[in-house]
């Protein structure tokens, strides 16, 4: 079965120095029809004013994935020592970074726009399959040339050399695709799909996505993705989810 959520259905704030599209309910606003999906969530296409940002606040028993889009933002948090935290690099991420931060049993973070510039990123968050973790932080940089084409894993349960190690029965992957440009992913018996369309066209499983659009498969055994534009790239987000919606 699939559904189709198109990108105007979306919530949207406006903060002045922050615009969100949220995907599920998340602040003011709430849809009880869109809560989450499977254990995902959260996904907030945020932009950023330059010189503005998120000031130091709290999470708990979440896998917040942060993926980069335009821009830069620094992150700072609880972990770090007084050194560590007056250091402008040691948060920083930029286009293609994408961080992984477990908030487990308490964390408190800033994440802000030092740079000339408006920041755009997603935030995701995904449900954790234990609570009460120990807090931690990973990031890696992908290359538009590893996404080029393909379905790139960027966050798994298993991690590895290659791909951030999230604390959920979730994966992530990220491509870019154009022209004839098509990629499959088998999906286990039991699981369920989300692609969220970060920009472009891109035709899933026979449904055509915009920029904004997604797609949620249950009960489906394979995932499609094939008719990219020829003049503009498309790049999307797929994640691989258990069905069941909370942390145990």
């Amino acid at each position: 079965m699939t559904f189709v959520r198109k990108s105007h259905e979306r919530g949207y704030a406006d903060h002045g120095w922050l615009q969100s599209f949220h995907s599920f309910s998340f602040a003011d606003f709430v849809d009880p029809q869109h809560m989450g999906f499977g254990n995902l969530r959260v996904i907030n296409e945020d932009t950023i004013a330059a010189g503005t940002g998120f000031g130091m606040h709290a999470h708990q028993d979440m896998e917040i994935v942060t993926y980069l889009l335009a821009g830069e933002l620094t992150h700072q948090d609880s972990m770090m020592s007084p050194t560590q935290a007056v250091e402008p690099q040691r948060g920083l991420i930029g286009p293609g970074d994408v961080q992984r931060m477990s908030a487990g049993r308490g964390i408190r973070h800033s994440e802000f726009n030092h740079s000339a510039v408006a920041t755009h990123l997603l935030q995701i968050w995904i449900k954790p399959q234990q609570r009460g973790l120990e807090p931690s932080y990973e990031q890696k940089h992908f290359t538009p040339q590893s996404k080029q084409g393909t379905l790139c894993l960027i966050a798994s349960p298993a991690g590895g050399p290659h791909a951030l190690t999230i604390h959920a029965d979730a994966s992530i992957y990220a491509g870019i695709f154009q022209g004839t440009q098509a990629a499959s992913l088998v999906l286990a018996p039991g699981r369920m799909a989300y692609v969220h369309l970060v920009r472009g066209r891109l035709v899933v499983n026979g449904c055509t996505l915009d920029t904004g659009d997604a797609l949620a498969l249950t009960s489906e055994t394979e995932l499609l993705l094939s008719h990219g534009d020829h003049d503009v790239e498309a790049e999307v987000l797929v994640f691989d989810l258990a069905s069941h919606p909370a942390s145990s």
